[in-house]
């Protein structure tokens, strides 16, 4: 993931653009839902880039919610219930 900083000097801001190249991610995901599983035990369900981590904890900070950290059990909960959202079932290697 490469993420920029620039400065907008008619506000005084700072913006911060990340990108990252998500297609080797998503290929694999796709590949990994296509294969039969024996067991949902130890199967990994999501691969979810980071790009999408940062979008996710951005769209909770400007709704308020600025107290949230990644990898905590809150952060867990949100990313649980995005991979239960149709939008994001690309990311899903499970189903």
């Amino acid at each position: 993931m490469r993420t920029d900083l620039v400065l907008d000097r008619s506000d005084q801001t700072v913006i911060a653009y990340s990108e990252q190249d998500c297609d080797p991610i998503l290929d694999r995901n796709q590949q990994l839902r296509s294969q039969p599983q024996k067991s949902d035990w130890g199967r990994e369900i999501a691969e979810i880039p980071n790009v999408i981590i940062v979008k996710w904890l951005n769209e909770e900070w400007m709704r308020g919610n600025v107290s949230l950290r990644p990898f905590t059990p809150e952060f867990r909960e949100l990313v649980a219930r995005k991979l239960r959202d149709p939008e994001w079932k690309y990311l899903r290697t499970d189903k």
